[in-house]
């Protein structure tokens, strides 16, 4: 089978037109469907069904769509090892987060992190789902819970702690709860339904108040703790906070201080087999530092 082809052949299974995958290899649409019609030619079947709204893989196109999906993320996987036996921290390095610690904690920081290490091209991906690390989805992760793949290495950063907040207008023109039941008679914020969570819990403040998100008008919901986080400043409602978004907002204040919900564990993980990566090893340690100078 052509290896060339067959690259071909990945990037218009994983773009889905021949005029995307074109784009991607830097080839012209005509010589893109031309490779495709060769290969599938020399295989004797059709892999694609063409149409006018785009192209859908046949039965033998989805099962080599699959095993070249795998051949490319082992040799993605061989890449990274290959890099990681330089002993300079340099190269791409791609790191998974959670939205709202990626953009509110994480974000604010990378300058230093970009001084100390220009030669490190950093990719941030804000995920709220989780990122198949060993097929190098990612290289590593921020991650808001205990990882259990025995194959990976973690590194506990920290313990984010919550407080149920609200604005000070906001306190101003409605009041503040003096127990949890009184929380039900105010506009809470939290995440909906049926969406990835990013951490255990996220809605604990519903639970305190004795209240049902199915049946309770008297709420709004968003799923990005950063909008939760702007929508209290402006007035919109009481939600949950972490406690380091708190701190650096005096237009915050924390309600109910004797009541907390238990804390949501911060760990660093990344592959077995990427022990040596000088690029991770750099990105933990920038890491560590930062945590160190950050209230939580």
């Amino acid at each position: 089978m052509d290896w060339d082809k067959l690259r071909i052949f990945h990037a218009v299974a994983e773009a889905g037109s021949f005029t995307h995958a074109g784009k991607s290899l830097n080839l012209s649409q005509s010589a893109v469907s031309r490779q495709v019609s060769t290969l599938e030619e020399s295989l004797g079947v059709t892999l694609f069904h063409r149409h006018a709204r785009g192209l859908l893989l046949t039965e033998q196109g989805e099962l080599l769509h699959k095993t070249a999906r795998d051949i490319f993320a082992k040799l993605s996987m061989i890449e990274g090892q290959l890099m990681d036996t330089r002993k300079l921290p340099e190269g791409p390095l791609r790191i998974t987060v959670a939205e709202f610690i990626g953009s509110t904690w994480l974000a604010p920081k990378l300058a230093e992190f970009r001084e100390d290490h220009p030669d490190i091209q950093l990719t941030v991906l804000l995920e709220d789902s989780i990122l198949d690390l060993g097929m190098r989805e990612a290289d590593a992760a921020i991650r808001l819970y205990e990882p259990e793949q025995p194959d990976l290495v973690q590194r506990h950063l920290t313990t984010i702690h919550f407080h149920v907040c609200g604005s000070k207008d906001y306190f101003k023109k409605h009041g503040k709860p003096k127990k949890a039941k009184d929380l039900k008679n105010h506009t809470l914020i939290g995440y909906p339904e049926n969406v990835t969570e990013p951490f255990t819990d996220p809605n604990w403040i519903f639970r305190i108040a004795g209240v049902d998100p199915d049946h309770n008008t008297n709420m709004l919901m968003m799923n990005s703790l950063y909008a939760i986080h702007k929508a209290v400043i402006t007035g919109a409602g009481i939600a949950a906070l972490p406690d380091y978004l708190v701190t650096k907002s005096d237009d915050i204040e924390i309600v109910l201080p004797e009541i907390e919900r238990d804390g949501v564990e911060m760990y660093f993980v990344y592959p077995e087999e990427r022990r040596k990566s000088q690029r991770i090893a750099a990105f933990r340690d920038f890491l560590l530092k930062s945590i160190s100078a950050t209230e939580f």
